[in-house]
């Protein structure tokens, strides 16, 4: 029986919940949490305050279908490489459960519908940042730059910085400096998150034939880049202080959590310097979450409080 028969008949037994499951899956759901938790902050600072409910709902709605769309296309285009990495081959296009048609028309649906969504229930202004959002992860990132340089996930990863400003602009109509800050945050922070990941994944992206840093330069490199792109996320969240006028517990955290993080990166390439020493980079990789989701809550927090 041939392979493509076999990949037919294993769909026919995919029941609806599985089916529905699949669909889930390729809009990478944990990705999506990561940023409305950046958007959702910052149309409070936007606000000044609690933001529109419509403003709220159109940012969620048509935000989960804008990553979801983007996330989308970027299974279909990688699913060669999915096929061959551990950590993702068992992805809806890899194991079957979605043919690449059903892909395409779900990634077109949900990217018309999260224009319309954004365009409509907030302004076009959120709407357009939606769509160059879309576009830059799946044809700068995803088709141009993820197989052709060691530098993907820093120029790719601007596509994650769209979320603030698209929640800012939903609101305001515009973007302001602040936004601008939170989006050079995101984009210094990328590298330090995603880079560490690479670390754990390096054999995964080395048999994929994918120029991750951690594939070209090696772990002493990787270690010394987060480090720099660390210290350069903890800059960033300082200059809000002044430009937005936050307040004390927006400033008490970045300090702290800043510190952390840095600290953080500095002991993993202290572990990637010496020989035999496990090198622990998921720890910074988590960390980096963390650290992102205590700058955004208070950054949302920070304006309802009266001090």
């Amino acid at each position: 029986m041939s392979t493509a028969s076999s990949l037919t008949q294993s769909r026919t037994r995919i029941s609806p919940k599985e089916k529905f499951g699949a669909y889930v899956a390729l809009t990478k759901p944990r990705v999506i949490e990561l940023l409305l938790v950046t958007a959702l902050p910052t149309m409070v600072l936007a606000a000044g305050g609690l933001p529109p409910l419509s403003a709220v709902i159109a940012t969620l709605i048509g935000g989960f279908m804008s990553a979801g769309s983007a996330n989308a296309f970027n299974m279909i285009i990688d699913r060669d490489i999915d096929r061959v990495m551990e950590r993702t081959k068992r992805r809806p296009l890899v194991t079957g459960a979605l043919s690449v048609a059903e892909a395409h028309v779900f990634a077109w649906t949900l990217a018309v519908a999260s224009t319309l969504v954004l365009g409509f229930m907030a302004n076009w202004v959120a709407a357009g940042f939606s769509v160059a959002a879309i576009f830059f992860y799946v044809v700068i990132y995803s088709l141009v730059l993820k197989r052709r340089t060691e530098q993907n996930i820093v120029w790719g990863g601007i596509a994650g910085c769209f979320p603030v400003v698209i929640g800012w602009s939903a609101v305001t109509g515009g973007v302001d400096w602040p936004a601008w800050i939170l989006f050079l945050l995101v984009f210094l922070w990328t590298p330090a998150h995603y880079w560490p990941l690479s670390m754990k994944y390096r054999a995964d992206y080395s048999a994929a034939n994918v120029p991750m840093l951690a594939v070209v330069r090696g772990k002493r490199i990787v270690g010394l880049q987060v480090i720099l792109y660390a210290w350069a996320s903890f800059a960033s969240t300082m200059l809000l202080i002044p430009v937005a006028g936050m307040g004390l517990l927006y400033s008490g955290v970045a300090v702290v959590a800043g510190a952390w993080f840095v600290a953080e990166s500095h002991m993993l390439y202290s572990r990637a310097l010496r020989e035999r020493v496990e090198i622990k980079a998921m720890r910074v990789f988590h960390a980096s979450n963390l650290y992102l989701t205590l700058i955004f809550v208070s950054v949302g927090i920070d304006p309802l409080l009266p001090f």
